[in-house]
């Protein structure tokens, strides 16, 4: 699944930069809900996201471009890749900025880990 959003003022720190904070807010929901779209029904929650470890800062404005996709799938989870690109839309550029990869489980109502279908 792909996805695009806009870096703004709200996003920044201090110093300019994306917050790194925003940026994994982000990826969690584009990967759940890639998750979501590829096993209709299906209630999932985080229960990891791999090593974290952004490549360069981001400034305002630049678009940023999600591609998550399913790279694992046990029994009742299911592990989606997701790379960060961002987009210089002056010079037509881009940069990857982050990968990870996100486990979700998949829980009944009452909170329990079910089989995925």
């Amino acid at each position: 699944m792909e996805s695009y959003t806009v870096v703004r003022p709200e996003h920044l720190n201090h110093y300019g930069h994306l917050f790194g904070g925003c940026l994994l807010k982000w990826v969690d929901e584009i990967a759940w809900i890639a998750a979501s779209r590829d096993n209709p029904g299906c209630r999932f929650v985080t229960v990891g996201m791999d090593r974290v470890e952004f490549h360069r800062g981001v400034h305002q404005g630049a678009v940023l471009r999600f591609d998550a996709g399913e790279s694992c799938r046990g029994r009742s989870s299911v592990t989606y890749g997701v790379q960060v690109f961002a987009d210089d839309i002056e010079t037509g550029a881009e940069e990857p900025i982050f990968s990870t990869c996100i486990t979700f489980v998949r829980l009944d109502e009452a909170g329990r880990k079910i089989p995925i279908d």
